[in-house]
């Protein structure tokens, strides 16, 4: 069973609540592990210069000093990128820009800002959604053939599986948009690979190409609002057309500037390696619990889990001090899936030992 196909029409009052996200969940005084946003304390080289920021607020905000360095990461001219208030800016520049698809398709379960954002600018969307006894594994194949606008995560949100670089690359054709999320690629890594692995960064040579990056989730900046898109220059000019001006704030652009250098390259690399081995040890743990499932292999900051009843265990959970996000309003989830964000084993180990006691009950 490689996904299904449905059309889903705007309104219908049968839908998952594709507004709801995790700070929700997050509420004072509970132990976070609903939202995938690293909370350590901010390096000097990130905090210098968003500190001396504050000195040029007087002046309108300049993206060329930012752009050029996104660009010069990933190997791209600076037409090549267009700044965003974050990367849920950008689906819905996406979505009011390409006005004119005929047959726009999102793959699921994954963040639901990008069909919600379709469906806010009048589009009729359909899904292709993922099975988890594939273990949410894209098939390529599923797309149609003659969808004119593909959107789809990697590594997904929620299911934290990442897609080979290849199956992503066979979407993209020409009168195509290929849109691929990858808000979480630099929460990745593998053995023996220097940069993360199955990003489409990089890639010039793919038509309709697309590539949605945010600075938020490592780098703990979800209240400052910055991201970006990568892609064809004519493109990126018919977004930033539809874009309101000096959309990003001037920190938010010392913020791009320094968050592209290699210092801070070379941290992410130490911080997802970091990160494989706290998400190993909360695998583990979760795996040795009576009736939890981890759906297929988790790749990034937040492990999907399948529970029966785990909308009375999230609710347990919230009673004893701990938030994790709910499953159930992700298209091709339901009420017995939680997302738990990778935290470090003192906080993983204590949080197991709360749910353990809850299923035990």
């Amino acid at each position: 069973m490689h996904g299904q196909l449905i059309e889903v029409p705007p309104g219908t009052g049968k839908e998952p609540d594709l507004g709801h996200h995790g700070d929700a969940e997050a509420t004072p005084g509970l132990v976070d592990l609903a939202v995938n946003v690293r909370r350590d304390t901010m390096p000097d080289w990130l905090a210098d210069p968003l500190t001396a920021s504050l000195a040029e607020l007087a002046a309108y905000p300049d993206p060329g000093p930012a752009r050029a360095a996104v660009a010069a990461r990933h190997g791209r001219p600076p037409a090549e990128v267009l700044l965003t208030a974050g990367a849920a800016e950008g689906f819905v520049l996406l979505a009011r820009a390409l006005a004119g698809v005929r047959r726009p398709v999102v793959v699921h379960p994954q963040f639901t800002e990008p069909e919600a954002a379709l469906r806010a600018a009048g589009h009729q969307v359909e899904r292709v959604l993922l099975h988890p006894a594939d273990g949410f594994r894209l098939d390529p194949a599923r797309v149609p053939a003659d969808a004119d606008l593909v959107m789809v995560g990697n590594p997904t949100n929620p299911t934290s599986v990442l897609h080979p670089a290849a199956d992503l690359a066979a979407l993209a054709r020409p009168g195509r948009v290929l849109v691929v999320d990858e808000a979480f690629a630099d929460t990745t890594g593998a053995p023996g690979v220097a940069g993360e692995p199955e990003s489409l960064a990089g890639r010039r040579d793919l038509p309709g190409l697309v590539v949605v990056r945010s600075l938020t989730k490592t780098w703990g900046l979800a209240g400052l609002r910055i991201g970006y898109l990568l892609g064809e220059a004519a493109l990126l000019d018919r977004l930033a057309a539809v874009q309101p001006l000096w959309a990003v704030s001037t920190p938010a652009l010392a913020a791009a500037t320094a968050c592209a250098s290699p210092t801070a390259v070379a941290a992410e690399r130490e911080i997802a390696a970091r990160l494989a081995a706290d998400r190993d040890h909360l695998v583990a743990r979760l795996s040795a619990l009576p009736g939890v499932r981890i759906a297929g292999r988790p790749a990034s900051a937040f492990v999907l889990l399948h529970l029966a009843g785990a909308d009375r265990v999230r609710e347990a959970l919230r009673e004893r001090g701990w938030a994790v996000r709910r499953g159930d309003t992700f298209p091709g989830l339901g009420p017995d899936w939680l997302r738990v964000a990778v935290r470090d084993p003192a906080t993983t180990d204590a949080f197991i030992e709360v749910l353990a006691e809850i299923l035990e009950a």
